[in-house]
């Protein structure tokens, strides 16, 4: 016994994220004078690698800090 109508086929309309003008905004915003555009430049792995870990060794240590895996 089926629950639902016997339907043969069940589409859904597409969904566009950007229709409703927020494509437009972004485009805008991307224009303007203080748009974000730091992330375009070539990024140092090493500084990059060396905050992460301090970040990673500050929480750990935190007396609220367990770990979910053990790393082998």
């Amino acid at each position: 016994m089926s629950l639902l109508p016997s339907f043969h086929h069940v589409s859904f309309k597409a969904v566009d994220p950007l229709g409703d003008g927020l494509g437009d905004e972004i485009a805008q915003e991307q224009l303007e004078p203080e748009a974000i555009t730091s992330l375009e430049e070539g990024i140092d792995e090493g500084k990059l690698t060396e905050f992460w870990q301090t970040v990673t060794t500050d929480i750990e240590k935190d007396p609220e800090w367990f770990k979910f895996t053990e790393e082998e």
